[in-house]
């Protein structure tokens, strides 16, 4: 080897070792929040205490364009999985109570429980988590509740440790105990959330590979798309926006997460094609749900979107007004929802 060859490989050595030692020494601000003690109500106007030190989270890895397809959009395989994931998302065990609330809780309402959410929803952008975490946190914080009693003033704790733990289940490198610590201004402590994850587990019987909203939207954004090839990405982030709406109302707890996604995928299409009737033949086909089935769903949703309920949460929103989502949360859409939509296909192509 050559000694210019030595002395060029040295001095690139040298410059990496440089570029790692400055973005160690200016890591990304985050935002720490301390929720304390919920009330009902929060108000439009109130503020959340908000500082932002440095932190010490690594930022997550960016996906390759050549990402792997997930198996369940894979043809040989996507039927027996579907009606694996649809025979799993009504197992007793995966479900949360529908009324936790009312019969398990005595210290916590619907409203507290919105206002975590809501929260979550801001941790998770701010630590980059993928929406599938976001998904399963609040799935395992509704299973929780729905068998143990927890004081309002350790509802963010439960919040924290079960994203502790869908971060762990999904993200390739998951932010640390610590992390989770700091995000809530040191309210509690590293043995704190540790011992709630122990509980949360116990809880849950360690089953944590649940079927989520996300888990069905991916399949069905994807036959929903077939007559929508002018606005692809706007289909999918409004479908995940309407989504995220959903998990932050406790009525929706009743409803499979299958229904949840063939819900929003219903009211994304009217949404965009308000004059076109938004179900059809195939998407009844491969949702397994006729359109008469998510009358209550849709409206829920549609009264979510026009602010007609939980106005005073605005992470989701946030979220989604921004363009790398196309602003879908900005987006017009009628008051009224057609009542001769939820008409069902076979009745429809008769008339």
């Amino acid at each position: 080897m050559s000694e210019n060859t030595r002395m060029t490989r040295a001095a690139t050595k040298r410059k990496a070792s440089t570029a790692f030692a400055t973005a160690d020494e200016n890591p990304v601000g985050k935002k720490r929040v301390v929720l304390g003690e919920l009330t009902n109500v929060v108000a439009p106007n109130q503020e959340r205490e908000i500082h932002k030190p440095k932190s010490t989270l690594t930022p997550a890895k960016k996906q390759t364009k050549n990402a792997p397809i997930p198996p369940q959009m894979c043809g040989p395989y996507v039927a027996d999985i579907c009606a694996y994931l649809r025979e799993m998302e009504g197992r007793l065990k995966q479900r949360p109570l529908h009324d936790y609330i009312e019969k398990v809780q005595n210290d916590i309402t619907p409203s507290m429980r919105g206002v975590l959410v809501d929260w979550l929803v801001e941790v998770a952008e701010e630590y980059k988590l993928v929406s599938d975490t976001l998904y399963l946190t609040v799935s395992y914080v509704d299973r929780f509740l729905s068998a143990k009693p927890i004081h309002r003033q350790r509802l963010q704790l439960v919040g924290v440790s079960a994203m502790l733990i869908a971060s762990k289940y999904e993200e390739i490198s998951p932010p640390k105990v610590e992390d989770f610590v700091y995000i809530t201004d040191n309210t509690f402590t590293r043995q704190d959330v540790v011992s709630m994850e122990a509980d949360i587990l116990l809880a849950l019987q360690f089953e944590l590979g649940c079927p989520t909203i996300k888990t069905f939207l991916r399949r069905f954004t994807r036959v929903a798309q077939e007559d929508f090839n002018e606005s692809l990405l706007q289909l999918e982030f409004l479908c995940c926006y309407l989504s995220e709406l959903s998990l932050l109302d406790y009525s929706f707890v009743k409803f499979l997460p299958s229904l949840l996604a063939a819900s929003a995928v219903f009211l994304a299409r009217f949404i965009i094609r308000p004059k076109q009737h938004p179900w059809s033949q195939m998407l009844e086909e491969y949702t397994k749900y006729k359109a008469s089935d998510l009358q209550q769903c849709v409206g829920i949703i549609h009264d979510l979107y026009l602010s007609r309920r939980g106005n005073v949460l605005e992470a989701v929103r946030n979220k989604y007004k921004q363009h790398k989502f196309k602003c879908v949360a900005t987006m017009p859409v009628s008051p009224e929802l057609p009542l001769a939509f939820f008409e069902d296909v076979t009745i429809r192509d008769k008339a």
